[in-house]
């Protein structure tokens, strides 16, 4: 399905032109990439991980008023379009629908391997040194507040508290981006995710060194 996959890329370049830097072109392109890394050690449809990766945000509720009807409802018709086997539609809509670090209450026990995959290639992309870029530029995005000592991080929100949450930055790290590294779903997502997890331990601590004038 090679020239699909070609039809896909250049129909998402052009859905998330002028998007938020953090949840743009180029995220999606990192995440495309690292599920394709991760897919070569598992057992699985390649093709389902593929357009799961390229379509897993291409209407993220965050900015479409929380509705997260969209983004199935664009890939559905998307992939309908380019004759893609309904089977592998149904995977691919199964992913995107629950993807989100914020539905991971919802999940059944046993989750596809594909969905594991781009799950995990979605988190590592929002570790390391890329998470932090994306975690400040959407912050700045949203307005929020970079650090205030006196905010704690909110832990154990549910869906709709995250959804709504407006903390500072830093206190997205505990929220969620520290998290993550102990949520991967496949041996070469812990990897990967490992290296990410470490640095961002060091920027932590450098940043408080610096805020606090040490």
């Amino acid at each position: 399905m090679k020239s699909t996959i070609e039809n896909t890329v250049e129909f998402v370049k052009k859905k998330l032109e002028g998007a938020e830097a953090g949840h743009d072109w180029y995220h999606i392109e990192r995440v495309w990439k690292l599920s394709k890394k991760i897919a070569e050690t598992e057992n699985c449809n390649q093709d389902v991980v593929e357009f799961s990766a390229l379509l897993h945000d291409i209407a993220d509720p965050k900015f479409h008023n929380g509705d997260e009807t969209i983004a199935p409802k664009i890939a559905g018709e998307f992939l309908e379009e380019q004759q893609v086997p309904e089977d592998i539609i149904e995977k691919v809509l199964f992913i995107i629908k629950n993807i989100s670090f914020k539905n991971r209450g919802e999940l059944p026990a046993e989750l596809p391997v594909e969905l594991k995959i781009v799950q995990d290639a979605d988190r590592i992309d929002a570790i390391g040194a890329i998470g932090i870029g994306r975690t400040f530029n959407f912050g700045g995005f949203k307005n929020n507040l970079m650090y205030d000592p006196e905010i704690k991080p909110s832990l154990n929100m549910s869906k709709d508290e995250y959804k709504k949450s407006n903390g500072t930055t830093i206190n997205h790290f505990y929220e969620k981006l520290l998290l993550l590294k102990d949520m991967m779903n496949t041996q070469k997502g812990k990897e990967l995710a490992q290296e990410r997890h470490d640095y961002m331990l060091g920027f932590l601590d450098q940043f408080y060194k610096e805020w606090n004038v040490d």
